[in-house]
């Protein structure tokens, strides 16, 4: 943070204070979606760099130790919403912001939707396969059929809901969402 030493200790103070309620708010929001504040803050510090840091730099900076930071670094790394960087005459990795916010709410619900979406499907497929199966099995017996059928049907509008989840994920991913529900300018 060599930005900071050219202010002075009312400035530095003063502007330190409105980044902290922001890395808190941070720290705080990341919570909600499942992902630890540290790494929230640690976000939020990062977001307020003027240019890319090492783990090192970062591990002073918040406290925390060097595995800490590593697994937090790697955390954010893959939700795309850091980037290392080459930096000249650096042997060390450099990290940096993808200050994109709304990139970076495509990509971390992209990736974490996906996951569950496909997840669900493979299990809801399986289970209209046993379905089917039993229903053969036992296609004498009226009343369990009748609750073999409300089962797949059940099954069946999941998938419905699973596919169009797909759908909603690709235009994340596309940034054609962006055409129903424009950014700010």
């Amino acid at each position: 943070m060599n930005e900071l030493a050219a202010l002075t200790d009312e400035q530095r103070v003063k502007l330190l204070q409105t980044r902290r309620r922001v890395i808190d708010s941070i720290g705080k929001n990341m919570d909600l979606y499942g992902i630890t504040s540290s790494i929230g803050h640690l976000y939020g510090n990062m977001y307020f760099n003027q240019e890319p840091v090492t783990l090192d730099e970062m591990s002073e900076t918040m406290g925390m130790s060097k595995t800490s930071m590593s697994t937090g670094m790697r955390t954010l790394y893959d939700l795309k919403m850091i980037n290392k960087v080459w930096g000249k005459g650096s042997r060390k990795d450099l990290y940096e912001v993808v200050p994109d916010w709304h990139q970076n709410f495509s990509d971390f619900f992209s990736i974490k939707w996906r996951k569950a979406v496909e997840m669900n499907k493979s299990v809801l497929r399986r289970s209209i396969k046993e379905l089917d199966l039993l229903m053969v099995e036992h296609e004498a017996d009226e009343a369990f059929m009748k609750l073999l059928v409300s089962d797949k049907g059940k099954n069946e509008e999941a998938l419905k809901y699973y596919k169009w989840l797909d759908r909603l994920i690709e235009s994340f991913e596309s940034g054609e969402i962006y055409d129903f529900i424009p950014k700010e300018d």
